[in-house]
């Protein structure tokens, strides 16, 4: 049996936008959107579980329909690595073979990206798999009051530029025997699926991404 689930790590407690995983973002609590994603995609997965430190997250996610783990003090804070988090519901419940990883500050993610992702993930017989998206900005930095360029010369075309891409957060997949034993989500030789999308720049954290959040969702509708 090759049981797959997926992990929704949604603590209490922000700081820049206070209860942000129950704010209604189109009528549905944040963290309801990827609950919803992934009973959608229940041929791939077996369970949902939340693993949370708050009591409102827990009826939000129990009235739609996933499986609570309450994570206790000493995994709930702004430092703690979301592996830790994972290995913790891992360490709960019965045997498990591989785990999708859905962040609830990414709500809004293209249909199909998780059938195509696990196919992508089984087909390779991956470790890992992370989702990336290609970024076409000019970087450098700053020393002694003088821009040096990163990853391209002056006068350089953007569309010349060697590609550089962004972890984007969109899913994760993991083997959990990964998670239990290396303490990671992702192994040095993880596989990255790149995503063109604009979901990809949603990530909210701030009243800001909220906004455009909505924004995204009205010019769907």
């Amino acid at each position: 049996m090759n049981k797959t689930i997926v992990i929704i790590p949604a603590r209490g407690g922000s700081k820049r936008l206070p209860e942000k995983n129950i704010k209604l973002l189109n009528g549905i609590p944040l963290v309801a959107h990827s609950i919803l994603y992934a009973k959608a995609n229940s041929e791939i997965i077996e369970e949902v579980y939340v693993s949370t430190n708050d009591e409102k997250i827990k009826e939000i996610a129990l009235l739609y329909g996933a499986k609570i783990i309450d994570r206790p003090a000493e995994l709930s804070g702004d430092l703690e690595p979301t592996a830790s988090a994972l290995k913790h519901v891992l360490q709960n419940i019965n045997e498990v073979n591989n785990v999708i990883l859905l962040q609830p500050t990414n709500p809004l993610r293209p249909a199909n990206l998780l059938q195509e992702a696990f196919e992508v993930f089984l087909k390779n017989d991956c470790d890992s798999l992370f989702t990336v998206s290609r970024n076409h900005q000019k970087f450098g930095k700053i020393e002694a009051n003088r821009f040096i360029p990163f990853n391209y010369k002056i006068g350089q075309r953007s569309q010349d530029l060697d590609p550089l891409y962004f972890e984007n957060g969109l899913l994760y997949i993991s083997k959990a025997k990964l998670i239990l034993n290396k303490d990671t989500i992702t192994s040095e030789n993880a596989f990255p699926l790149i995503v063109d999308h604009p979901f990809v720049n949603v990530d909210i954290d701030t009243q800001e991404d909220f906004n455009y959040a909505e924004y995204l969702i009205n010019i769907k509708k």
